[in-house]
C-alpha cells in the first residue's frame, strides 16, 4: 500500500469514526427525548388515576373535565377524618383533547387485575412479579417495555395505596418509526460523509505528497544517472522544504566527498609515475650491469632502494588518507604524552637534532595506531625543516601537542594551504616526501574531534600545534610532567 493510500485511509477513517460517534450520539439523544415525553405522559395519566373520585361523585362537567382525576379528601366529598380513602375509579374515561389517555388497569393487592370500563376491547397486560410487589405494597414506580399482541408498549406501574397499584400503558409506534426514519436518514448521511472525506483525503494525500513525488523522482534519477551536481528546488519553510534542504546537503557532502577521492586518485597517480618511471629506468641500467663499475653499481643499488622506500611511504599515505577521517577506529584509552615520547626517540636516533620536550601527562580516548602516525609525521617535518644541529621544541600541555622547528618558516602563500593533499610549497620540491603528511596529520586530528593549526613561531620557525581530542582526567598514581630522557 503506498503512503497516498495509507493517508487517504487514515483519514477517511477518522472522518468515518467522527461521523459515526456524531450518530449514535443524535440518535440517543432523539430516542431519550422521545421516550421521555411518553414517560412523562404516563406518569401523568397515573398520578390522576390514582386521586381519582368514586363514581358518581364528581359528574364530568362538575369540576374538571371527563376523564381528569380529582383528589379527595379522607372520607369523601365531605372530608369527614376516619373515612376511608377514595378507591379506585371502575370507569375510565378518555383524557380531554391533547391528553394523554392509553390503556388502564389496576392491580389489587392480592395480584388480581381489574380493567376498568370505558376502553372497549382491549387486552389485559399481565402483571409480572415486580409489579405485583409494587401492588401488594402500594408504593413504587416501574417503566418497562410490553409487546402485546405485537404491539410495542410503554407500561407505566404506579402504587396506589390499599388499593394496589395503577398500570397505564402508551404505543410506542409512533416513537419507533420516526427513530427507524431518524436511523435511516443518519445512516445515509454517515455513509456520504464518509465518501466525501474519502475523496478529500486522497485529494489532500495527493496535493500534500506532491513535493515527495518530486523527491522520489529525482532519489530514482540519480540512481540512473548519478549526476551529484543537480540540488532539489526548495520552496517554503514546512518539513518537505526542511527534507530537500537536507537532501541537498547530502548532495554537496556526497559531492565534494567525491571529488576528494578522484583528486586523491589523480594526485596519487601523478605521484606515483616519478618513482616508477625512475626504479623502470635503474632496472634497465641494471640489465647492462656487466658494463658498470662496482661504486656505479652500488650507487645503483642504493638509489634502487630509496626509490622503493619512497614508493613504499606513498602508497602507506594513499592508504592512510583513503581511510578517511571517520573510518572505522579501534578506539580505546591512550598515553599521548608516552606516544610523543616514543616518537621524539625514534626521530632522535634517525637525525643529529637536539630536542627539547615537556610532556604533561596525558590521557585520550583513541586510536593509538593514528594518533602514532600523526605525531611521527610532525617530527618529521619538524626534522626535515630544521638546520644541522638545530633544536626541536616539543609540547604536550591541556591535550594540545605543539612542534616548533627553528627553520625558515611557512611563506604567507603557503600557510593556508599546508595541510592539503599532495601540497609541496616551492622550497620543498627538491626534499623527500610526497606532500601527504600534514595532510595526515589533519585527518587523524579530525578523526578524535580534535584540530590541527600551523603559524610562524615568533623568533622563526614553524610551529605546529595538534588536538586529538578532550583529555580525559589523569589516571592515579601519573603526577608530574614526563620528559624523555636524553634528549
Amino acid at each position: 500500500m503506498s503512503l497516498r493510500t495509507r493517508i487517504a485511509a487514515v483519514a477517511g477513517l477518522a472522518v468515518a469514526v467522527a461521523v459515526v460517534l456524531a450518530a449514535v450520539v443524535v440518535y440517543v439523544a432523539v430516542r431519550s427525548d422521545l421516550r421521555g415525553q411518553v414517560d412523562s405522559s404516563l406518569r401523568q395519566r397515573a398520578a390522576g388515576l390514582v386521586g381519582a373520585p368514586p363514581p358518581g361523585a364528581l359528574g364530568a362537567n362538575d369540576n374538571g373535565p371527563a376523564g381528569t382525576a380529582q383528589t379527595l379528601p379522607p372520607g369523601g366529598p365531605g372530608g369527614r377524618a376516619g373515612d376511608a380513602p377514595p378507591r379506585l375509579p371502575s370507569s375510565v374515561a378518555p383524557a380531554r383533547f391533547g391528553g394523554p389517555s392509553g390503556y388502564v388497569q389496576f392491580i389489587d393487592p392480592t395480584g388480581a387485575v381489574d380493567v376498568p370500563s370505558g376502553q372497549g376491547t382491549s387486552p389485559t397486560i399481565a402483571p409480572d412479579s415486580a409489579e405485583r410487589t409494587i401492588a401488594a405494597s402500594g408504593h413504587g414506580e416501574l417503566l418497562a417495555d410490553r409487546t402485546v399482541h405485537g404491539t410495542h408498549l410503554r407500561v407505566l406501574t404506579l402504587g396506589a395505596g390499599p388499593h394496589g397499584a395503577v398500570m397505564v400503558a402508551l404505543p410506542l409506534t409512533t416513537v419507533d418509526r420516526e427513530l427507524s426514519h431518524i436511523l435511516l436518514i443518519l445512516v445515509l448521511v454517515g455513509v456520504a460523509g464518509i465518501a466525501l472525506a474519502a475523496l478529500l483525503g486522497a485529494l489532500v494525500a495527493r496535493t500534500a505528497l506532491r513535493p515527495i513525488a518530486r523527491f522520489t523522482r529525482r532519489t530514482e534519477q540519480l540512481t540512473g544517472d548519478p549526476d551529484l551536481s543537480r540540488r532539489l528546488q526548495v520552496s517554503g519553510r514546512d518539513e518537505l522544504a526542511r527534507l530537500a534542504a537536507s537532501f541537498n546537503a547530502t548532495l554537496e557532502q556526497l559531492e565534494r566527498s567525491v571529488g576528494a577521492q578522484r583528486h586523491l586518485i589523480a594526485d596519487a597517480g601523478h605521484e606515483l609515475r616519478t618513482p616508477i618511471a625512475s626504479l623502470r629506468a635503474n632496472i634497465q641500467v641494471l640489465q647492462e650491469a656487466g658494463r658498470l663499475t662496482p661504486e656505479d653499481r652500488e650507487a645503483l643499488r642504493r638509489d634502487i632502494i630509496d626509490e622503493l622506500d619512497e614508493l613504499t611511504a606513498l602508497v602507506s599515505d594513499v592508504v592512510e588518507l583513503a581511510r578517511g577521517s571517520r573510518g572505522a577506529l579501534a578506539m580505546d584509552d591512550v598515553r599521548l604524552d608516552q606516544i610523543v615520547a616514543d616518537a621524539v626517540e625514534r626521530t632522535r636516533r634517525r637525525c643529529d637534532l637536539r630536542f627539547e620536550v615537556a610532556l604533561q601527562p596525558t590521557l585520550v580516548h583513541g586510536a593509538g595506531e593514528r594518533i602514532n602516525r600523526a605525531v611521527a609525521n610532525l617530527l618529521d617535518n619538524a626534522r626535515k625543516w630544521s638546520p644541522p644541529g638545530g633544536v626541536v621544541e616539543v609540547r604536550l600541555s591541556d591535550g594540545v601537542l605543539a612542534v616548533r622547528d627553528h627553520g625558515p618558516g611557512f611563506q604567507a602563500a603557503d600557510l593556508p594551504r599546508v595541510f592539503e593533499r599532495f601540497y609541496r610549497a616551492d622550497s620543498a620540491r627538491g626534499l623527500p616526501g610526497s606532500g601527504l603528511g600534514l595532510a595526515i596529520v589533519r585527518q587523524a586530528a579530525e578523526a578524535h574531534h580534535g584540530y590541527v593549526r600551523a603559524e610562524n613561531a615568533p623568533g622563526g620557525g614553524a610551529l605546529i600545534a595538534a588536538s586529538f581530542g578532550v583529555p580525559l582526567p589523569t589516571p592515579a598514581g601519573v603526577s608530574g610532567p614526563l620528559v624523555a630522557p636524553g634528549l
